[in-house]
């Protein structure tokens, strides 16, 4: 895999990405045994099929009574957080997320960041952006680490390392760490990468991280990892930053907790994970850890959009397990860099084009087969296969037409011409005499057919008439048509 450092890319560099990573066998190999690992795991932990479904129904249930009432459930949490002295933010873009970060940053005079896991963060390119304003920013999540010393992008929204093999990660340790020797052993990695890490929490001046869950009715934010790297961060340094989408909040505490279940035997196959980190607001007179000032920023970047569309919401139920992913053919043979976003897959083509419009990610809702696989494993049930049909159909409408909530890049994909071919055959169906003389003029003219027919030949033969209709066939036996 390229090193080079990947940012939200136009739609051409898709197609070449995917060509690319089809060209390459030990991407598909190490990401097929990869995925079909995390198929195998996901369904040792859901043995009863009733119980299943009955949880998804309850997530489902969780997820839609929330997004019902986001707008009221925000400031309840904003009103929570507030009287448990957080302070909270409000950013509509990423780079009013990015300026609040840095101010905060500057407040205290901070040089070292240290971040658990966070894809808002990747979304807003905040590592980027702090660097250039003078602020180091450290990954501690050992795979966001992996991939941040070999300046690329997650590949995978839970496992961002998955396209590395073993002998990449020796090689990327060896050339990036002091006195890393290499080694090809797990154990001896994960020391290395631990050792690393160690001294960046007690060093950083600011730790930050992402939000899995909040509850409106405590300010609770709930942080799911594995790693413990999320709880030294958000308790070791004196400031503690939360980034969260908007739609990340819940009504309840206690919602969480189906919540949780279905989000780590979905993500990574396990009955529960190793650390369920609850915040709720700093330091407290008489406690001993946690940040002194603690600052949570709610980031919308494209999801009111989402939001405004009663069957676009259904994007806003994701819980981020990437389970949609692990099961999806064409996530499986191309990785997570050739999308070029910062959510991949199934996932990444129903939201992407909120976050960053049609006419940058009009290629993506196109990059499925539509097999259906996403939307059967879903824990919260998101129609992803209806959803990209709809974000197809509001690419390729014109740009120029009225509808009630307008996508920002609508009509990213329209073709006049397509269009112009699309009303000559609905029109010549939809009349009998004009069918039969289209019918008649298509076989005795077929030797005229062109052989560049748009976006049919680029990967098919091109369609001919055949030198006889099956109606004339029918006809010369003595059959009526």
């Amino acid at each position: 895999m390229s090193t080079q450092a990947l940012h939200f890319v136009p739609p051409g560099d898709f197609k070449a990405r995917a060509r690319a990573a089809l060209d390459d066998p030990q991407l598909r190999a190490s990401f097929r045994g990869a995925m079909d690992f995390l198929q195998a795991k996901r369904a040792v932990q859901f043995p009863d099929a009733n119980e299943l479904e009955a949880l998804r129904d309850l997530g489902e249930a969780i997820r839609q009574h929330a997004l019902a009432r986001l707008p009221e459930l925000l400031q309840t949490l904003e009103t929570a957080l507030v009287a448990r002295g957080v302070r909270v933010h409000w950013a509509e873009t990423p780079a009013e997320a990015n300026a609040i970060i840095l101010d905060i940053a500057r407040a205290h005079r901070a040089k070292r960041v240290i971040k658990g896991k966070s894809m808002a963060s990747e979304e807003i390119e905040l590592n980027d952006y702090l660097a250039e304003h003078g602020v180091t920013c450290t990954e501690s999540d050992l795979g966001e680490f992996i991939v941040q010393l070999a300046d690329e992008k997650p590949s995978h929204i839970v496992m961002p390392a998955i396209h590395k093999t073993k002998a990449d990660i020796a090689h990327l340790f060896e050339a990036k760490i002091a006195d890393a020797a290499y080694t090809e052993d797990v154990d001896a990695l994960l020391q290395t990468g631990r050792r690393a890490l160690r001294h960046a929490f007690v060093d950083a001046d600011i730790g930050l991280s992402g939000v899995n869950f909040a509850a409106a009715d405590t300010g609770t934010l709930w942080l799911v990892e594995n790693e413990g790297n999320g709880r030294l961060s958000t308790t070791v340094p004196d400031v503690h930053i939360a980034v969260m989408g908007i739609e990340k909040v819940v009504a309840k505490l206690e919602h969480i907790v189906p919540l949780s279940s279905l989000l780590t035997r979905s993500a990574t196959g396990q009955a529960i994970t190793t650390y369920f980190n609850l915040i709720t607001g700093p330091r407290r007179e008489g406690e001993r850890d946690g940040p002194r000032e603690m600052h949570v920023v709610l980031l919308d970047n494209g999801r009111t959009q989402a939001y405004a569309d009663e069957q676009l919401r259904a994007t806003l139920q994701c819980i981020r397990c990437g389970a949609c992913m692990n099961h999806c053919p064409v996530y499986t043979r191309i990785g997570g860099h050739a999308y070029g976003t910062t959510y991949p897959g199934p996932i990444g083509k129903i939201i992407s084009p909120h976050l960053l419009g049609l006419d940058a990610t009009a290629d993506l809702p196109t990059a499925s087969s539509l097999c259906g696989a996403c939307g059967e494993v879903c824990p919260v049930r998101i129609p992803i296969p209806q959803l990209l049909i709809r974000l197809r159909t509001e690419a390729n409408r014109a740009p120029t037409e009225a509808v009630s909530h307008p996508l920002r890049g609508q009509g990213a994909n329209y073709s006049q011409r397509e269009q112009i071919v699309w009303r000559f055959w609905r029109g010549a169906f939809a009349h009998p005499r004009v069918y039969r003389l289209f019918r008649w003029a298509a076989t005795r003219l077929s030797a005229f057919t062109p052989r560049r027919q748009m976006g049919w030949t680029q990967h098919r033969t091109p369609l001919k008439p055949a030198p006889r209709s099956l109606a004339d066939l029918l006809r010369s036996r003595g059959q009526p048509e």
